[in-house]
């Protein structure tokens, strides 16, 4: 007699977890660092101050008579907002079914083009060379054209004026060093700076290990009171420089060419009033629902001088 199986059988139910497994990364490094203000115009401004040179010759005569001295004015900078937006559709018929791990697909369509459009900003502040655009579309200037502090390749520069007007120009690729590291904190720290923020692709994030163990910065040493499996420690995720302590973040979205030091209490991103995130249903067209989420937005380095950068970097060490 033949055995009635799962194989023969008809109406066995389906085994759908009510849950959406996710493995695409939403985390923000920089993003989520720095601090959130808001802005009341297409192009947001600040000033920046600086000290005058500290003098080792202040000394006058008793009963002299005081010049008057030459302040030091501030200095006016902006930056452009931009537009950032995605647009999602969802059928009425698919708004109405019994889906899996959601309640409702055009409110699930919502949070995740909301990660996205964090990610685009993440990569659009670390990962262009982006000098500020007043022209459609409006761009916001990228971190990289405040750096002043730092190193570039051979034939490298900074960005003229380092004040998101123009880009960096590439230099010859070179391999990182930990030289370079220590070079750009110390420039970031005598120009008023204390970045806590070293911000690099997985690729560099592993360089900087590298380097510390071939420095003999990292040392192993196990004890134990008792007995347990050891542990070898292959990374770095903190460097003491002579100009501070450093937290090592690792970014998906930079490539290798570049590392930032970032001291996250001197820079912001500003978003225009009323447009951070917002949802607006767009005109409807036969039975499906259309929606938008923008951010109008731009980046303020509130004190460019307080980080820094390497530049011109091939990946290697």
């Amino acid at each position: 007699m033949a055995t009635y199986t799962t194989q023969a059988a008809i109406g066995e139910r389906e085994d759908l977890a009510n849950v959406i497994y996710r493995i695409d990364p939403s985390e923000c490094p920089a993003f989520s660092a720095i601090k959130k203000t808001t802005a009341s115009s297409i192009f947001t401004e600040w000033q920046v101050q600086n000290l005058d040179t500290a003098s080792a010759v202040n000394y006058h005569d008793e009963g002299a008579t005081t010049a008057t001295g030459t302040a030091v004015p501030t200095v006016r900078v902006g930056n452009y907002c931009q537009i950032s937006k995605k647009v999602f559709a969802t059928s009425g018929t698919l708004d109405a079914v019994d889906l899996a791990g959601r309640e409702r697909e055009h409110n699930y369509q919502k949070i995740l083009k909301s990660l996205e459009l964090r990610r685009d900003i993440e990569k659009s502040i670390t990962d262009t060379n982006q000098a500020r655009d007043g022209s459609d579309p409006r761009k916001s200037a990228s971190l990289m054209t405040w750096i002043s502090n730092g190193s570039v390749g051979a034939t490298g520069a900074f960005a003229v004026g380092a004040n998101g007007t123009a880009t960096v120009t590439a230099g010859t690729a070179r391999a990182l060093t930990l030289d370079m590291v220590q070079d750009a904190m110390q420039a970031a720290w005598e120009d008023g700076g204390n970045p806590k923020m070293l911000l690099a692709s997985a690729t560099n994030r592993a360089n900087l290990s590298d380097l510390s163990a071939t420095g003999n910065l990292v040392s192993n040493d196990v004890n134990m009171t008792a007995a347990k499996a050891p542990t070898y420690v292959s990374s770095v995720s903190v460097m003491l420089t002579d100009f501070g302590t450093i937290d090592i973040v690792p970014s998906r979205y930079m490539s290798n060419d570049k590392i930032f030091l970032i001291d996250p209490d001197f820079v912001e991103l500003a978003t225009l009033n009323g447009r951070n995130f917002k949802e607006e249903a767009l005109a409807k067209n036969g039975d499906a629902e259309t929606s938008h989420i923008l951010v109008e937005w731009a980046l303020k380095p509130t004190a460019p001088a307080a980080h820094a950068g390497i530049f011109d970097l091939d990946g290697t060490i």
